[in-house]
């Protein structure tokens, strides 16, 4: 049973809206003022918000501000109710990112449907989709079934890239945002006097380029190839268009980009705070994922320097501590390729 916040400081309006509601085989949640209605979005997160512009507290736009800026209630359908037809209000509703506006008095069935359409929709783009380029594809397409996203063009496609070839340089403007299909790409920040940090090795399913999109900045890394790749690419005003043209296409693409910002966040807090050996023996098991193929672990190639540089130590370092740790049992090298002999106490290594 799908669940409907009312916020609605009339009574008899409430009342007969939760009627309705109830009649049509929905659950009901009643607020009569704004603040309530916040209480209520954050602490049950409906599937849908029906809210009144005009109520004493917190009107309906500074409701619809809040709850856009949670990412647990941001999603939310959002439908407003209003005496006033004034284009302004209406236009000022759409830019804080309603769903609808509907005028009062309304009629039931007009109602009904509004709820029902907009309650399609979601559950039609709240759907999984795979992190891969059929997957983001299967997304934009979806997201073309919205009115104002008709638009979006079809600059969508697949790089290929060579091991060592750049995706993008620090300092270069970014024109798309990018997915990795295929191959490994490491993303990473020169200092001044020309060493490399890497913080990230973005593998099928991540992606990368977006954050100085969003901040509307030059790059603040580079990207390069480790081995050959493959990247699927969405256009810059595309990207733009999906994030700030309508509000569950914006929060589904969120929610896609999240875990990238929590593993190079991760990375960063490791550098600062974890010993040599500990943030070793981390990244060697965070490569070890990125280097499992169909369900198969494969050892861990790569050039000691560029080992060196995602841990955030000096080549020499990283060899003293990899030698320690095959003396210790809990790695092997063979053709300078790092097998994992020990998951366990590499995990639970001290710090």
């Amino acid at each position: 049973m799908k669940k409907i916040l009312i916020i609605e400081d009339n009574p008899d309006v409430r009342e007969n809206l939760a009627e309705i509601l109830t009649l049509s085989k929905y659950e009901v949640l009643a607020a009569e003022n704004g603040k309530v209605g916040v209480e209520l979005a954050v602490g049950h997160h409906p599937d849908l918000i029906l809210c009144d512009v005009m109520m004493p507290e917190l009107d309906g736009f500074g409701v619809l501000h809040i709850l856009s800026k949670n990412p647990d209630t941001a999603s939310i359908p959002f439908i407003f109710l209003t005496a006033k037809t004034e284009k302004s209000d209406i236009r000022k509703g759409m830019n804080l990112g309603a769903d609808d506006y509907i005028s009062k008095p309304f009629d039931d069935v007009e109602l009904l449907e509004a709820i029902e359409t907009r309650l399609r929709k979601s559950e039609k783009i709240q759907r999984e989709f795979s992190r891969d380029a059929s997957g983001v594809q299967a997304f934009i397409d979806e997201a073309r079934g919205y009115s104002n996203l008709l638009d979006i063009s079809h600059e969508q496609g697949v790089r290929i890239l060579k091991a060592k070839e750049s995706l993008y340089h620090e300092g270069s403007y970014p024109r798309a945002v990018y997915l990795v299909e295929k191959g490994r790409i490491k993303v990473f920040k020169a200092s001044e006097d020309g060493r490399e940090l890497i913080v990230q090795v973005a593998v099928k399913g991540d992606f990368i380029g977006y954050m100085e999109m969003l901040n509307e900045t030059t790059y603040t890394t580079s990207a390069m190839a480790l081995d050959d790749a493959e990247v699927y690419y969405i256009a810059r005003e595309d990207f733009l268009r999906l994030l700030h043209q309508n509000r569950d296409v914006a929060a589904r693409l969120i929610r896609m980009l999240a875990s990238n910002l929590a593993e190079q966040e991760q990375n960063l807090i490791r550098i600062a705070y974890n010993s040599v050996r500990k943030r070793v023996a981390d990244a060697l098991l965070d490569l070890s994922d990125k280097y499992t193929q169909e369900g198969r672990q494969e050892p861990i190639s790569m050039m000691r320097q560029d080992l060196a540089q995602i841990i955030g130590t000096a080549k020499e370092t990283l060899i003293r501590t990899l030698s320690d740790f095959r003396e210790e049992g809990l790695i092997r090298i063979e053709d300078n390729a790092i097998h994992i002999q020990n998951r366990d106490k590499l995990r639970n290594l001290p710090n």
